[in-house]
């Protein structure tokens, strides 16, 4: 089984698909792990999620987009905020509503996934902080491990941040400073900006060979993505 992870996905199905198909990736075999946000931006989340159902060994990680968009499904709660952070996108790809298969994949996610010392999560931990007494906020929305590595990777200090060989981290898009993932000490940002005019990436995590979308917004017709 070969192990891949994909960066935030933010309703662009056609890339995720690009992707899939260029690392000729296995649905029954290989395992994919998702760093969450699967939800909002691009005009097809619907599509997205059920593609990723499609793959036997999921492990999906839960973003903070994601969790908005469970709100809505199970509560209608569709505040202007997130309406307008890629949120309308979402509601539009479901004009009858989330199916239970799609409610049941978010409600399932991991905050984060530990796996033979590597640490997938989608926006980041506090790293003198155990795991377990960390809370949602931390896992989905803070950005303080993401600072700190790009500060790293700037003054070249690549001294290990955190306690694990390898963290993959998604949230921060980086496709201003690079068109592919950057590695910084232990840290993997993963999120190249396909929520926005950037590309998708899935990258083997034995290897590290990279498999790249096309420009996200190259894909779409113009305004069909989250309200700049």
């Amino acid at each position: 089984m070969k192990q891949f992870v994909v960066g935030d996905i933010h309703g662009a199905h056609k890339a995720l698909v690009q992707c899939l198909e260029r690392s000729s990736f296995d649905y029954d075999n290989d395992q994919l792990i998702c760093l969450g946000d699967v939800c909002d931006g691009w005009p097809e989340t619907n599509q997205a999620i059920e593609e990723l159902l499609r793959i036997r060994n999921l492990v999906f990680i839960l973003g903070n987009h994601d969790h908005w968009a469970l709100e809505w499904a199970t509560g209608g709660d569709a505040n202007d905020i997130w309406l307008n952070q890629g949120g309308a996108g979402t509601v539009k790809s479901y004009p009858e509503g989330m199916p239970k298969s799609h409610v049941d994949l978010l409600q399932g996610a991991q905050y984060y996934h530990l796996h033979q010392n590597k640490l997938f999560v989608h926006a980041g931990i506090v790293p003198e902080v155990p795991l377990e007494v960390q809370g949602p906020s931390t896992f989905l929305w803070d950005r303080g491990l993401y600072r700190t590595a790009m500060a790293r990777r700037i003054n070249g200090n690549q001294e290990r941040i955190t306690p694990y060989e390898e963290v993959y981290i998604g949230h921060t898009p980086i496709h201003k400073y690079n068109d592919k993932p950057i590695r910084s000490c232990e840290i993997w940002l993963m999120d190249t900006g396909a929520g926005w005019d950037g590309t998708l990436t899935l990258m083997n995590i034995e290897t590290k060979e990279m498999f790249i979308s096309d420009k996200v917004d190259t894909m779409y017709p113009p305004g069909s993505g989250r309200a700049k």
